[in-house]
């Protein structure tokens, strides 16, 4: 028996992720024409023997998310439950505070995913390469090979050649370790929470010591910071796998399928990318196809069954088109998401830009960013976490729409990010409008 944890966050984190989080959790943002944490889960139920699907986070439940764990329970037919944190607890505290959740019925192994990754997610060969090592009790790591430079924003994995134990382990390191790169796909059995236990022990003994040590000195202080929290807030990836590197227990397992992260807006094109090319393996009906009465489809293209488009509309390729919009005559998108309800008039032209909920651009307007794609040149490149501002200047990145944004006819919308409910009256270049 098999389980399976995904770890999404909470309002606090995604902030890279802004306008477009105000609207919807991230890890239910649509990409590639399903919420983002959907291929987490159609991946997870395609494992033999898989029982349960926990997501943990804090996100208050809300009515976006109670809707979509029903339409998800309904689809897979398979348990997929929210477990709310009290507060953050970090990637080991989550799955720590709720071990007796996780080891309900007695799952001989379980996966823990992070929401914010874009993968093929190889669970399947995960499992295989776990039971060949022929230890019952030893954890998995997905890796894939970043170049030098780009591995220090990353947890980097020192691995033996042959037997693929990791032998170091360092998250974000100052200088170069390892082109072997920490994937956030983790295979686990039960046997990780004593490790994790570990940790929650010695940072209790911590925190009495430093209270210990703050009434001695302060007598008359209050202390009002919460030590359990403190305590239980734990990280995989500094504070066990650390630990663990070296001891026989802890293997990498390395990918050769696609991996990005999706930590802002602009790694949100370039994943809805990497999934609609996958859709050609594993989903071919979500991709929209050519017809003679029908608009020019040019590469991979999703297109909603409720949207409206006009048969002289040119889309593609890398284009994500949500429920309810509508494309008008002579519509040019190209390299974009297009969400619910937004409505592109006459002549528009949108490239590299995420149009946000019920926006509206006018006739013959032109709405463009700036691609932060990996350099093609470097097979293993990956896409950078880009800084908002860089030497002052807005940094040149995707344009993105917030729900409700109307664009007026003929004017241009370039490398530009609007806030919700924004009605403009001209062009803009570089700017963040609030």
């Amino acid at each position: 028996m098999l389980k399976a944890v995904i770890l999404i966050g909470g309002p606090q984190k995604g902030t890279r992720f802004r306008p477009l989080s105000f609207e919807v959790p991230k890890p239910l943002f649509p990409v590639a024409g399903v919420p983002m944490i959907q291929h987490h889960i159609e991946a997870c139920t395609k494992v033999p023997n898989m029982k349960e699907i926990l997501l943990i986070g804090f996100y208050q439940p809300n009515e976006a998310l109670n809707r979509f764990l029903v339409s998800a329970q309904q689809e897979f037919r398979m348990p997929i439950r929210y477990l709310q944190e009290y507060a953050a607890l970090g990637t080991g505290g989550g799955i720590y505070h709720f071990r007796d959740q996780i080891l309900s019925g007695n799952p001989g192994a379980f996966f823990v995913l992070n929401a914010d990754v874009c993968s093929e997610f190889p669970l399947e060969e995960m499992l295989t390469f776990h039971r060949e090592r022929g230890n019952p009790d030893a954890f998995l790591m997905l890796g894939t090979t970043a170049n030098r430079k780009q591995s220090l924003n990353y947890g980097c994995i020192v691995a033996n050649a042959d037997s693929h134990e990791v032998l170091h382990y360092v998250e974000k390191p100052s200088t170069f370790v390892s082109e072997l790169i920490n994937c956030g796909i983790y295979l686990f059995t039960p046997a990780i929470f004593q490790h994790i236990g570990a940790v929650f022990q010695r940072n209790q003994q911590e925190l009495l010591l430093a209270s210990l040590i703050l009434t001695f000195s302060h007598p008359c202080r209050e202390e009002n910071a919460n030590g359990w929290q403190r305590a239980e807030a734990i990280r995989l990836e500094q504070d066990v796998f650390t630990a663990l590197a070296g001891q026989g227990c802890l293997f990498a397992f390395k990918t050769e399928g696609f991996w990005s992260q999706i930590k802002s807006a602009g790694s949100a094109i370039y994943a809805n990318r990497l999934y609609l090319s996958c859709y050609n393996r594993c989903h071919p009906e979500r991709l929209a196809q050519n017809h003679p009465d029908g608009s020019t489809i040019r590469g991979n293209v999703y297109i909603h069954p409720t949207a409206s488009v006009d048969a002289t509309a040119v889309l593609g390729p890398n284009v994500s088109i949500g429920k309810g919009v509508t494309i008008g005559a002579g519509v040019r998108v190209r390299e974009s998401i297009i969400l619910h309800g937004a409505s592109l008039q006459d002549h528009t032209c949108v490239l590299n830009s995420i149009v946000g909920w019920d926006s509206t651009i006018g006739r013959w307007a032109r709405v463009e960013g700036t691609p932060s794609d990996p350099n093609p040149n470097d097979p293993y490149a990956k896409i950078d976490s880009e800084t908002l501002f860089r030497d002052g200047r807005l940094t040149p990145s995707i344009t993105i729409l917030g729900c409700n944004v109307t664009i007026p006819a003929e004017v241009v919308i370039l490398n530009s990010i609007v806030l919700p409910h924004k009605e403009l009256s001209r062009s803009f270049k570089n700017q963040i409008i609030l």
